[in-house]
């Protein structure tokens, strides 16, 4: 990750973000400065990474499909901006392996639960966060964003963050455990975006 250019990014973006779409964000202050940290948050545009993101006091991470790396121009930047690809056509290995290594290096990932865009609501969480939490050893910040999927319409758009949530720290997390703590995930994100004015899709 180009750390300068990628705060730089993140600075211009929050700019634009305020001025355009009024965007706001809550629970700032939950997000840990220190340590492997997992931040989740629902799906519903391309927005949602960089707006997000830049209200973060952390440098995130995100896994990013494959295709994107291969657009002139987009590609590069997205890489330099700390995004990894994934093939979700092919084994998510080394995607995993890649987010296990940012966070035993004490990093930031973000990941959409879902596994990708989800604007209606009918795709199923997958287990990726909780596979994360336990091999990472990382907390997991619950994030939400309602509005980008308006942003074309200049609607408002919100950001909440809420206290992190962790697997057991004194033993193997269990498949049950795993879960668990994906429902425990999914409701958190859930109240947030109700309680910023969304629906239960954001």
């Amino acid at each position: 990750m180009n750390v300068r250019g990628y705060w730089i990014a993140s600075r211009t973006i929050k700019a634009i973000a305020q001025v355009v779409w009024r965007a706001r964000a809550v629970g700032v202050e939950n997000i840990p400065l220190e340590g492997p940290l997992i931040i989740a948050c629902n799906h519903l545009a391309y927005l949602d990474p960089p707006v997000m993101g830049c209200f973060s006091p952390r440098a995130i991470s995100y896994m990013a499909k494959r295709e994107l790396f291969e657009i002139p121009i987009l590609g590069p930047a997205i890489a330099a901006a700390g995004a990894y690809p994934v093939d979700r056509e092919g084994s998510p290995t080394a995607a995993i392996k890649r987010s296990v290594e940012v966070l035993r290096a004490g990093g930031c990932i973000g990941i959409f639960p879902e596994g990708g865009r989800n604007q209606s609501g009918e795709k199923e969480a997958r287990s990726g966060v909780a596979l994360l939490a336990s091999l990472g050893k990382a907390p997991v910040v619950p994030a939400a964003i309602v509005g980008s999927d308006r942003a074309k319409y200049l609607a408002q758009i919100k950001v909440a963050f809420g206290k992190p949530i962790s697997l057991p720290a004194d033993r193997k997390a269990t498949r049950e455990d795993l879960e668990n703590f994906t429902v425990e995930t999914m409701s958190a994100i859930a109240a947030l975006i109700k309680d910023i004015g969304g629906d239960s899709q954001g």
